[in-house]
């Protein structure tokens, strides 16, 4: 008997591994990716008060003609934004050096002479471009000649419009909320039905806001068309130069010491000297400069803690007396009406962070963040221009949120850059293996041990039946 079990084992296996090999041919397979090595660019944000150097890397592959990009580090350059060095040129191009040396470390060296690198500035070299644009250029050949140094594949140096610092804004603070598009559980790209956020960021020397709209712009100049991850995007964009953060204190300065022989917005007991030159020498207190003045002569100012005289300050910056279109912001500028949520960065992060924080004040409402503001003795700068000037009731108010980074990636308008430029990088031809979907293969190992229970079933009742007695 157990000769007979022997010989009927290995038929019975054969057959289990028969039936696997035949089931193994038709499992359906696909291609899969192989993981495709990274790519490294650099971006050097040129802003008005300081430069920062951002690094993003992103799979050599793309998605949609739109490279999936994320911050790989970031360097803040020592010193003022390269504009500061109208009269040293080369000093703007000495200052990189030290961000530049932690990119060599950084992207790895086999990477260097495909790594784009790029400087982009913005509203502090736009001024400089107005008021001497001989002193601008040389500024930006200095720090030409730097990044031409370096091994990296530099692709220019260039100021940004006012309306592409809104843009790229708005494009990197979607992109890493994942408005755009977004990776499933599934392994499959899918886009979100959430929709997009409004974008307002608060610089040095300018602020921007961007948000999608739906209607087109009567203003065509504010509208820009995109598209991004194969769908198009309308949107309505505004840079508003010498309403920054800093060239904003300067003109509230002017302000002060035309119509004060105080600063109600500064705090009691708080005084300072300052030169006429410097209060004036801005392109954006023109309009405030005397007549005759003598550049050279020494002034000296004290702070009131005023909130009201304050509050009346900053709104003669400005004007609601006219409007060509339907509707407007300020000072003449189209503007629809805002809608949905918002994101507010740069500088309107940092003046809220430190009412919230350092203040320990409530800022989730407008009225809460006028109280701080009363609390602190003088109207802020950034509730003004989000009640007053963009028109954010309380509702739209609240659909605002006030962030320095998203997805450990800070935003700003540099990752929007590099995601604009990475179009212009070719892709590489992804690595193909054959392989098998992951279900397939559970369906497989369930059929196999299915085969192989019944042939082990089957080979019980042989033993069973032999063991019985026979019967004539």
């Amino acid at each position: 008997m157990a000769g007979k079990v022997r010989s009927l084992l290995p038929p019975l296996l054969l057959a289990a591994a028969g039936l696997a090999g035949l089931l193994l041919l038709c499992v359906p397979t696909r291609d899969i990716r192989e993981p495709p090595a990274l790519k490294y660019g650099i971006v050097l944000d040129a802003g008005s008060s300081h430069t920062s150097m951002f690094i993003y890397k992103w799979p050599a592959d793309k998605e949609n003609d739109t490279g999936i990009v994320g911050q790989h580090s970031s360097c803040d350059v020592p010193g003022g934004g390269i504009s500061s060095y109208a009269d040293n040129p080369s000093g703007a191009g000495q200052s990189l050096v030290g961000c530049l040396e932690q990119a060599l470390r950084d992207v790895p060296k086999e990477r260097h002479a495909g790594t784009p690198l790029y400087l982009g500035a913005t509203a502090g070299m736009r001024l400089l471009n107005l008021t001497n644009p001989e002193a601008s250029t040389s500024v930006l050949t200095a720090v030409t000649h730097t990044l031409t140094q370096y091994p990296f594949d530099f692709r220019g140096a260039r100021i940004l419009s006012g309306q592409e610092e809104g843009v790229f804004g708005w494009v990197t603070a979607n992109y890493l909320l994942e408005n755009f598009i977004k990776y499933g559980w599934v392994g499959r790209w899918f886009r979100p039905r959430k929709g997009t956020l409004g974008a307002m960021d608060l610089g040095g020397a300018s602020t921007q806001i961007t948000f999608e709209t739906t209607s087109p712009a009567e203003d065509r100049a504010s509208e820009v068309q995109l598209r991004l991850y194969g769908q198009h995007y309308r949107v309505y964009t505004h840079s508003f130069l010498c309403y920054g953060r800093d060239q904003v204190l300067q003109r509230l300065l002017a302000s002060a010491l035309q119509t004060h022989s105080f600063h109600p917005c500064w705090p009691r007991g708080f005084s300072t000297h300052m030169l006429l030159g410097d209060v004036y020498q801005s392109p954006c207190t023109v309009a405030q400069r005397p007549q005759t003045f003598n550049s050279s002569a020494w002034v000296s100012l004290s702070g009131s803690s005023d909130p009201h005289l304050c509050r009346d300050l900053v709104s003669g910056l400005f004007s609601f007396s006219s409007c060509p279109f339907s509707r407007c912001s300020f000072n003449g500028v189209f503007q629809p009406p805002v809608a949905g949520n918002f994101i507010a960065f740069s500088a309107f992060f940092y003046t809220v962070d430190f009412l919230r924080t350092s203040m320990g004040l409530p800022v989730a409402t407008l009225q809460q963040l006028e109280a701080a503001a009363v609390n602190l003795c003088n109207q802020t700068w950034a509730q003004q221009l989000l009640s007053r000037g963009y028109g954010f009731d309380e509702r739209a108010f609240s659909g605002v949120i006030f962030q320095k980074k998203a997805a450990d990636t800070a935003v700003g308008w540099a990752l929007g850059y590099m995601l604009n430029l990475t179009n212009l990088i070719p892709a590489d031809p992804p690595g193909l293996r054959k392989g098998t979907d992951f279900s397939s293969w559970v369906v497989l190992l369930l059929l196999f041990a299915s085969a192989l229970l019944a042939a082990l079933v089957l080979l019980l009742r042989q033993v069973h039946s032999a063991k019985l007695p026979s019967t004539i």
